[in-house]
């Protein structure tokens, strides 16, 4: 066993990555199979299950045929996935409809009388998240009220890595991390809340079992092996949810650790030995890839999004747009000569949980160049998480070293950034981005024993580069963090007024 080889599957919103790791973490080869999302009306999304499964077929069978690896050395198949879904299946695990995904804002009216009949803190109390359209939960609802036929067929509700395990195995079930993503699941005693679903009105046999994101919850079947290439009876562990499969991934497994993840969205996430329930509600927390632990997270909307946002804006023109950004904000000097980048072109999540909040530039003047906005942007995006940082700090999760994940960390320039408004030592892993499926490979280790425990696991994380804070910057941007938040302070009530014209 401890010389086999390991199969992850990361199932994103734009498609599975899958990848294929060695039993000491060494990244053997990955391949990615995209699919489409279908956007039948506006705030809805929605995907096809079967073209999930599709890409578990076709993405396992090129791992195999690529790296030559036969399928007898495949120790364990363990999954990541996206969260926060609305998958209906029958008792023989058909699909009924396609899966509403976490992008999906059609249940905003059953989220809200949800929380005139509950109340936001009970929720928040018991499942360490705030109520929202985004959750399974309100999306459940909507689908019985809204498709009645649809729902009374319905025998089990899952998530999209959910799906895939039934596929491969037959079996039901769900991880904790994935159940934290309903807004149905007590966090501290890690089972079903039944005063959620009795409010809800749902029936809590609709749910799936629940798992450790390391157990091996069953084994490749017969038919699933004709289809993907594997062999039957390959054990499939059921890995966890793509937050805290990041997390693992990049080494976060104890309190002080935490990562930084910069793609469209961009959130700050930790480990804790307990949950982190903040008195405004500002954070929320799952339960990590090892379940004796938590993993408290702060998520802004729209953090390398911004990013992209400006350079599609103002460089467009350019064969290397992205190259010339970072090169011309890197001559702008720090706080980008006063001026200040409000980063909430999609509202907000966390920390300002406004939806109606918008993004503003405030201080320019005719001096400023394209540089001086583009680092302001930079700036405006690690402003944001620093309030996300500062409420783990203090509400009792000291964190003194900061990972940095996706897209946006491949930018020297915005790592350094980071690194001078955090007051934190940046880590760079060796992967940007493999850390999620990473993460489930590592869940499948230690599920079927290649690793003792997490501890282990943390070996395989290696570290290429580190950016250490400039104290004279740093205080530079200790006074502007003042005057970013006074900024968004200060227009609030202007967003209100600019509602009706959006």
């Amino acid at each position: 066993m401890s010389n086999g080889y390991i199969i992850a599957h990361d199932i994103g919103t734009t498609g599975n990555k899958a990848t294929l790791y060695k039993a000491d973490g060494t990244l053997v080869n990955s391949t990615l199979y995209k699919y489409k999302t279908f956007y039948p009306k506006a705030g809805w999304a929605e995907q096809n299950p079967s073209d999930w499964w599709e890409a578990v077929c076709e993405t396992t069978k090129i791992l195999l045929e690529q790296s030559g690896v036969k399928r007898e050395e495949i120790s364990t198949v363990s999954f990541s996935g996206q969260m926060l879904g609305c998958l209906l299946v029958d008792r023989e695990g058909t699909p009924l409809g396609n899966s509403i995904i976490w992008a999906d804002m059609r249940a905003a009216d059953q989220a809200r009388r949800f929380e005139n009949e509950i109340g936001m803190k009970n929720v928040y109390e018991i499942t360490g998240h705030r109520i929202s359209s985004s959750y399974s939960g309100a999306k459940i609802k909507w689908v019985k009220e809204n498709e009645p036929e649809r729902f009374k067929k319905a025998y089990k509700i899952l998530q999209a890595k959910d799906y895939l395990v039934y596929k491969l195995t037959g079996i039901f079930a769900t991880d904790y991390s994935d159940a934290c993503g309903t807004n149905c699941f007590d966090l501290v005693n890690k089972v079903w809340s039944r005063d959620i679903l009795n409010t809800w009105r749902i029936e809590p046999e609709l749910f799936p079992d629940l798992y450790a994101s390391t157990d091996v919850v069953g084994s490749v079947t017969a038919k699933a092996a004709d289809e993907t290439g594997l062999l039957q009876g390959t054990p499939v562990v059921i890995g966890g949810g793509d937050g805290v499969c990041a997390a693992a991934g990049v080494g976060v497994m104890d309190e002080g650790e935490a990562f930084n993840y910069i793609g469209s969205s961009s959130w700050i996430a930790t480990a804790s030995n307990k949950p982190i329930f903040d008195p405004e509600m500002k954070t929320y927390t799952w339960v990590h890839l090892d379940s004796t632990k938590y993993s408290p997270n702060g998520t802004m909307q729209c953090g390398g999004g911004s990013m992209q946002w400006i350079t599609e804006l103002l460089y467009q023109n350019s064969n290397k747009s992205y190259e010339l950004m970072n090169s011309e904000a890197e001559q702008s000097p720090p706080t980008s000569k006063g001026l200040i980048y409000l980063p909430y072109l999609m509202g907000e999540r966390s920390p300002r949980w406004n939806p109606d909040a918008r993004g503003a530039f405030a201080g320019l003047s005719i001096t400023h160049t394209r540089g001086d906005i583009a680092r302001s942007v930079m700036e405006g995006v690690a402003y944001n998480l620093k309030i996300v940082l500062d409420t783990f700090q203090k509400e009792g999760a000291p964190i003194d070293r900061m990972w940095v994940l996706g897209g946006g960390a491949k930018s020297t320039l915005w790592r350094q950034i980071l690194a001078d408004i955090y007051g934190l030592d940046v880590y760079v892993p060796s992967y940007l981005d493999e850390a999620t499926s990473m993460g489930a490979a590592m869940a499948g280790a230690v599920g079927v024993g290649i690793l003792d425990n997490f501890k282990e696991a943390k070996k395989w994380v290696k570290r290429v580069g580190i950016h250490h804070p400039q104290p004279n910057i740093q205080e530079q941007y200790q006074e502007f963090f003042s005057i970013f938040n006074e900024t968004y302070e200060q227009l609030k009530p202007v967003y209100q007024k600019l509602k009706v014209f959006n």
